[in-house]
C-alpha cells in the first residue's frame, strides 16, 4: 500500500483562539472532527487527505501527519524511538528534509537540541541501511519532520506543509503591522457577514481584511495562491492528485460577484499597496479602493458589515491620539452606519471603551503575544445621517 493512502491520525495547528472556524472548515470539507482543543483539531485521514487540507483550509498553520506517539523522558529516548522508524519509506536517501519541533519539557532547554537528536537518528538510519543519508537543513525545500514533545508524552509526524498555511501567498507588500492572512480570515468567519451583503473596511491598510472577505465571498482557496508544500518531496507523491484538486478549486471559484467591498484608508501609498496585494490575489475586481478618512468612507444604502482594524497604541503620545480616534470612531458608526452589523479588532481594551458603545459580542483572538478581541455591535437604523 502506498504511504500516501495509509491511515493515520491528523493534527492541523493553528494560531490560538481560531480552532472553532477551523474545525467549521474542515467539517465543511466532509471530515470527521475527533478533538478540538484551542490550537487546533484532530482528526483520522491520510497523506492524500492531507493534500487537499493544506489547499483549502484558511484558517490552518500547518497539517501533520502522524507517524506514532511514544513517551519519552530524555532526548535519547526521542532519538531512539525516531531511529527505529521506517524513514526509507518516506524520504528518499538523496533527498533533503528539515526538523521542526515543538517541545515543553523540562530535560531540554533549547529546542534545537531535540531537533538534532531528530536529525541525527533519521540520518544514522540511513547510513546504517544505506551508507548514505539525505541532505539536512532549516531550509523548507523538501521533507519536513516535526516532533512534539512534553512532560506528557512525545508524537512524530511529517509536517505535510512545510511553510506556514497562516500566510496565504498572495500578499507581495505587507505595509506597516499587517494582519494575518489567516487571522483576517479568521475574524471574518466569526463575523456575522454572510459573503453576500457590503462589507465596508475603512483603515485598510495593506488590505488584507477586504481581500479575505473578496476571498471567501469567491470561494477562492489558498491553494491557488500556492504551489510548494512538504507533500510534494514524500516518496510516492504523485502529481495528480495535487492538479486535480487544484483544478476542482479554480472551477469552484465565483466569478460572477456582485458584491460590495469598500476598502479605504487615508494613506494614498497604503491605498496603492492595497491594491496591489488583490491584484495578486486575483480579487482586485470585487473591490472599490477609496482614499479618504474613515469618516468619509462610502456607506452603501443596503446594510451590511463595517469592519475596523484600528491601531493598538504602544507609546504615551499615540494612546492620547488613539483616544480621540477610538471616540470618533463610535461617533461614526452612530451617525453613518445605521443598520450595519460594526466589528472593532483591537488589542487595547482600554481604547475600546472609548467608542462609546455596548459590544453585544467579545471573541478572543491573539496577534503575535497581543491578546485582542473581536467587538460586534448592532448599529440600529435611524441613526445614519440624512
Amino acid at each position: 500500500m502506498s504511504i500516501f493512502n495509509t491511515p493515520s491520525k491528523i493534527t492541523i495547528t493553528c494560531h490560538k483562539w481560531h480552532a472553532p472556524y477551523l474545525e467549521k472548515e474542515v467539517l465543511e470539507l466532509g471530515y470527521q472532527v475527533e478533538h478540538s482543543f484551542v490550537t487546533g483539531v484532530k482528526l483520522l485521514g491520510n497523506l492524500n487527505d492531507c493534500i487537499r487540507l493544506n489547499m483549502n483550509l484558511n484558517c490552518a498553520s500547518q497539517v501533520l501527519f502522524s507517524l506514532g506517539q511514544f513517551s519519552a523522558s530524555n532526548a535519547s529516548e526521542v532519538y531512539q524511538f525516531v531511529r527505529n522508524l521506517a524513514w526509507e519509506e518516506y524520504i528518499d536517501s538523496k533527498g533533503y528534509f528539515t526538523v521542526t519541533s515543538n517541545v515543553k519539557h523540562p530535560t531540554i532547554k533549547n529546542s534545537m537540541f531535540a531537533n538534532v537528536k531528530v536529525k541525527d537518528a533519521i540520518a544514522d538510519r540511513f547510513m546504517e541501511r544505506y551508507a548514505e543519508r539525505p541532505s539536512s537543513g532549516s531550509e523548507f525545500r523538501g521533507a519536513v519532520v516535526h516532533l512534539f514533545w512534553n512532560e506528557y508524552g512525545a508524537e512524530i509526524f511529517l509536517d505535510t506543509s512545510g511553510e506556514s498555511l497562516a500566510r496565504h501567498g498572495y500578499r507581495k507588500i505587507p505595509g506597516r503591522a499587517p494582519m494575518l492572512e489567516a487571522l483576517a480570515s479568521a475574524t471574518i468567519l466569526a463575523s456575522r457577514w454572510d459573503k453576500d451583503s457590503p462589507f465596508i473596511n475603512p483603515m485598510c491598510g495593506s488590505g488584507t481584511l477586504a481581500i479575505e472577505a473578496a476571498l471567501l465571498a469567491s470561494n477562492t482557496k489558498p491553494g491557488i495562491h500556492r504551489d510548494h508544500y512538504a507533500f510534494m518531496h514524500l516518496k510516492g507523491y504523485d502529481d495528480e492528485l495535487y492538479l486535480s484538486e487544484l483544478n476542482a478549486l479554480e472551477e469552484a471559484i465565483h466569478e460572477d460577484l456582485t458584491i460590495e467591498i469598500i476598502a479605504s484608508d487615508i494613506d494614498e501609498d497604503a491605498v496603492n499597496n492595497a491594491r496591489k496585494n488583490a491584484i495578486a490575489a486575483g480579487v482586485a475586481q470585487y473591490i472599490r479602493f477609496e482614499v479618504c478618512d474613515f469618516r468619509d468612507a462610502t456607506i452603501p444604502e443596503t446594510p451590511g458589515v463595517l469592519f475596523i482594524n484600528p491601531e493598538y497604541g504602544e507609546r504615551l503620545g499615540e494612546l492620547e491620539e488613539l483616544t480621540d480616534t477610538y471616540k470618533e470612531i463610535g461617533d461614526f458608526m452612530k451617525k453613518k452606519c445605521g443598520g450595519y452589523l460594526g466589528y472593532i479588532f483591537t488589542g487595547n481594551l482600554d481604547l475600546a471603551k472609548k467608542i462609546g458603545l455596548k459590544a453585544k459580542k467579545r471573541t478572543e483572538f491573539f496577534t503575535g503575544k497581543i491578546d485582542c478581541r473581536l467587538l460586534e455591535y448592532e448599529l440600529y437604523q435611524g441613526s445614519r445621517d440624512k
